[in-house]
């Protein structure tokens, strides 16, 4: 999970420390049909086909982040109106929606948008539960944050702000019963004094995974939703967050700052289980990428041999979409050679930012946050997922709007 991001802005150098309308768009979203392919269409070609824009501008101003339920039938995102003023027009919100197929089981679109977060309290992290299908959960500060600043690019220091406000602390929904009031949120676990937020639950809906700034660092917590303990397993200098089991439960992806440098790079760690089968640790820990670039919002693929994730690897001005092995050696599909950052490819290659990669359960679909339709707004898209993983990477490919700034 990530931090309240102002995905609009990022389009100058900077880090991350990081309708009920039924929406339906072809491949060439947001283009005249009469009109030329857009260029990242074939650029995208045998990588992602049968693009789908989710949401719009004319509904949202700005819209990311987004997961699938475990069945598919519905996605979680944060989100803000284009209509909205004030405290509204600064913060996200948490809304649900449905997804619309075609009788081939394609995505076309979304259908019964519902915002299930309160108004004026600032939202990010939404996870559907694992084993409870009326569940999600998602951070929250419920009421309006002291650190009200909105997030973004800031004219004035030249630098991105991100929002960590004490009262963000990370909250259940009963959907049922999800009508964006206050009392339909019950607290999952609180803070007063801290930030709480980017939360993950384990495939097996044990494990509670978050990030948590009580230590004035971005350190990695699970609790045991059985035992109700909590113990910390990611302690390092740096902010180290964006957490997310693989599809087994037993690593963990996330990113770290450890060298204070505003370079994020990815790390696996391997979880350690103390007898009860509590998350105690871990084991050892790997980083996947070491490079000179902003990497974050890592995510595995279903198969949990890969990882996606986006990276000012192109430029500070247009973050892509990038897949990496991430394979133990010894999963379905596994070689019995351990593959940890290897085979780096790129996946998208449109102007402007794409990022937040996120798979559906069985990893035939992409669903990311992109600026691609012309508006240069945030908005999220689906798209077919077609790559041949275990093929040998083809040489890179030229970047689309002639490269960019490193």
């Amino acid at each position: 999970m990530f931090n309240m991001l102002e995905l609009s802005s990022l389009t100058t150098a900077g880090t991350a420390i990081a309708a009920s309308l039924l929406l339906v768009v072809s491949a060439t979203a947001g283009q005249d049909p009469t009109s030329e392919e857009p260029a990242w269409v074939s650029a995208e070609r045998g990588i992602l086909e049968n693009h789908v824009q989710l949401t719009f501008p004319d509904r949202f101003s700005r819209a990311g982040e987004a997961y699938f339920s475990p069945d598919d039938s519905q996605i979680i995102f944060q989100a803000t109106e284009a209509d909205a003023e004030g405290d509204e027009a600064d913060f996200y919100g948490m809304y649900l929606a449905d997804v619309v197929r075609d009788d081939d089981d394609r995505i076309t679109g979304i259908e019964n948008i519902q915002r299930i977060s309160p108004r004026a309290s600032a939202n990010t992290c939404g996870w559907f539960h694992p084993t409870k299908p009326n569940k999600a959960i998602f951070a929250s500060t419920v009421v309006f944050p002291t650190d009200s600043e909105p997030p973004g690019y800031q004219r004035g220091s030249g630098r991105y702000r991100w929002m960590f406000p004490p009262e963000m602390d990370i909250v259940e929904v009963d959907l049922d019963q999800a009508d964006g009031s206050v009392d339909s949120l019950r607290r999952v676990i609180g803070n007063p004094e801290a930030y709480l937020a980017e939360c993950s639950i384990s495939p097996d809906g044990r494990h509670l995974l978050y990030c948590s700034l009580e230590t004035n660092l971005g350190d990695l917590f699970v609790k045991d939703l059985e035992t109700g303990k909590t113990n910390r397993i990611v302690q390092a200098e740096g902010y180290d967050g964006g957490p997310f089991f693989s599809p087994d439960g037993k690593r963990i992806c996330y990113r770290s700052d450890r060298r204070g440098n505003n370079l994020l790079q990815l790390f696996i760690g391997e979880l350690k289980f103390n007898s009860e089968g509590t998350i105690i640790g871990l084991k050892r820990e790997f980083q996947i990428t070491d490079n000179e670039h902003v990497n974050w919002a890592p995510f595995w693929h279903p198969n949990g041999r890969f990882l996606v994730y986006a990276s000012s690897e192109v430029s500070h001005r247009q973050y892509e979409i990038f897949m990496i092995d991430a394979d133990p050696g010894n999963l379905e599909g596994s070689t019995g050679t351990v593959k940890y950052g290897t085979r780096n490819r790129r996946l998208t290659h449109a102007e402007g930012f794409d990022g937040l990669p996120v798979f559906n359960s069985d990893g035939s679909v992409m669903m990311w946050t992109s600026q691609r339709d012309g508006s240069r707004t945030s908005q999220l898209w689906v798209a077919d997922f077609v790559i041949d993983m275990d093929a040998a990477p083809t040489p890179p490919r030229r970047p689309y709007g002639g490269g960019g700034d490193r």
